[in-house]
């Protein structure tokens, strides 16, 4: 019997559950997919704080593996909350793509004075960059979002680069270095969640990359003891056991951040502690001019 996957109904996520697809029936593993719609697609004029979080992309999936509806289902890691069910499992963290926020624009990078991003931290960093310039909000699909910036809306627009290599476009703009633009925790990373079956967490476990999944693991780590979701503006990066972490005041002004070696994730945990006792100041007032109540 194929193990049926469950999948939002983009491009993107369609793209990457393909992928997942593709990888199981070259371990002779059988599988069908099968689109669940959630309410972050559902309300697309709407910024994501407002309905909930990221996590407004994940909950429809989640209820239907545990209706036994679907096994399994495909996210893009950064989407996947903090705090999860009970009886679900992260089952397998494919490897990595580029973690990178990617500016798309046209012409002259001077020229730019509105850009485009529902992205609280992706605001924050572009405003601590430059102050002068104007960020309105932009929701929607990858091929929405470009078709505005063509239109004339936005002057340049955000995106994440591994969502552009995934569905094979190419845009006129620049990648932003992780290390100064610092990514959402677990961007660019692809995981596979799945009822906490012995035996189907064995067969998923094959698309399993540990180096990935440890990266992922140390990130999720210092999220956990930051809290925020995507209400602060936080960034989060490791790559090979190398963290950088920071959170910053809304409009881009403060911030508090770290760069450090960390071998385990009771370290990185240690960390997020002390970050957070640091960028207590800027996680509350960000809840408050957000009207969000922690």
């Amino acid at each position: 019997m194929p193990i049926r996957i469950g999948t939002r109904g983009s491009k993107l996520a369609l793209a990457q559950t393909g992928k997942v697809m593709q990888k199981l029936d070259e371990l002779g593993i059988g599988s069908e997919q099968v689109i669940i719609n959630t309410q972050g697609d559902a309300s697309t004029q709407v910024p994501l704080h407002e309905i909930g979080g990221q996590g407004v992309f994940v909950r429809a999936l989640d209820d239907a593996i545990l209706a036994g509806t679907i096994d399994c289902a495909v996210h893009s890691m950064k989407d996947i909350p903090a705090f999860r069910p009970s009886g679900l499992v992260t089952a397998a963290v494919m490897k990595r793509d580029s973690p990178a926020d990617y500016l798309a624009h046209k012409g002259e990078i001077g020229n730019i004075r509105v850009i485009g991003t529902s992205s609280t931290r992706r605001k924050a960093q572009l405003l601590r960059h430059d102050p002068e310039i104007t960020i309105r909000d932009l929701r929607g699909n990858v091929d929405t979002r470009i078709r505005k910036l063509a239109g004339g809306e936005y002057d340049a627009i955000m995106l994440a680069e591994a969502g552009l290599e995934r569905l094979g476009i190419t845009i006129e703009g620049e990648r932003l270095p992780p290390e100064k633009f610092v990514p959402s925790p677990n961007q660019g990373t692809v995981a596979v969640v799945s009822r906490a079956d012995p035996s189907l967490m064995e067969v998923l476990s094959a698309l399993d990359h540990p180096e990935s999944r440890t990266d992922i693991a140390i990130e999720r780590a210092v999220m956990e003891q930051l809290g925020g979701g995507c209400f602060t503006p936080l960034g989060i990066y490791s790559c090979g056991g190398r963290l950088i972490a920071e959170v910053l005041s809304l409009d881009g002004t403060r911030a508090e951040r770290i760069e450090v070696d960390v071998k385990a994730i009771e370290e990185a945990r240690e960390e997020g502690r002390k970050l957070k006792a640091k960028a207590q100041d800027l996680i509350d007032d960000a809840y408050k001019r957000l009207g969000i109540v922690p």
